[in-house]
């Protein structure tokens, strides 16, 4: 029971602090439930964050989800989720019935303009921070290379980007072109 209140007040700290969306959690997942409690490791971490991402729903829910469950198993899936789903719940109903009151004023449209270039940022370190364990190698750099340029130029469907890069990890690995 204490480890699933743990879950829980981690991922609401979690849910409370990302800004941004998904992307933007990735470094509070890391201080948080790394450095912090030494939950998972890095690599975990980004594994469970690349299933959270492939599979359908919010990547903060499934990522919460899949955190809790290999440490608590179903209940502690659903503490995690629960955890990370409460402070934005009660933060966009709090929004929600004040926001159509204070939307058209002027220093409200500014302060949106300047949160949405603090989440651009958030994204970016979270980026940088993806980089160093999920482009380990050159086989990796080229899949990387050759998703963002296609992502760039072709709407292309993720499924097929993910389909395609969890296949090529595979032969890359079998034939010796990755490997850790």
């Amino acid at each position: 029971m204490k480890l699933l209140a743990q879950l829980f007040l981690a991922f609401a700290k979690i849910g409370a602090m990302t800004f941004g969306g998904g992307y933007a959690m990735i470094p509070f997942l890391e201080r948080e439930l790394v450095e912090k409690r030494g939950w998972t490791s890095s690599e975990k971490l980004m594994d469970y964050y690349a299933v959270g991402q492939c599979t359908p729903g919010v990547i903060a829910v499934n990522t919460a989800t899949f955190v809790g469950q290999s440490m608590a198993g179903v209940a502690g899936g659903i503490a995690a989720t629960l955890g990370v789903v409460f402070p934005s719940l009660v933060i966009i109903c709090v929004i929600a019935g004040v926001l159509s009151n204070f939307a058209d004023i002027p220093a409200v449209k500014s302060a949106f303009a300047g949160i949405r270039v603090c989440v651009c940022v958030l994204i970016f370190n979270a980026v940088v921070k993806l980089w160093k364990n999920a482009v380990p190698d050159k086989g990796a750099l080229l899949l990387c290379l050759g998703v963002f340029a296609l992502s760039v130029f072709f709407d292309i469907s993720p499924v097929v980007f993910v389909l395609f890069c969890g296949a090529a990890g595979i032969l890359f690995t079998q034939w010796g072109v990755r490997g850790k």
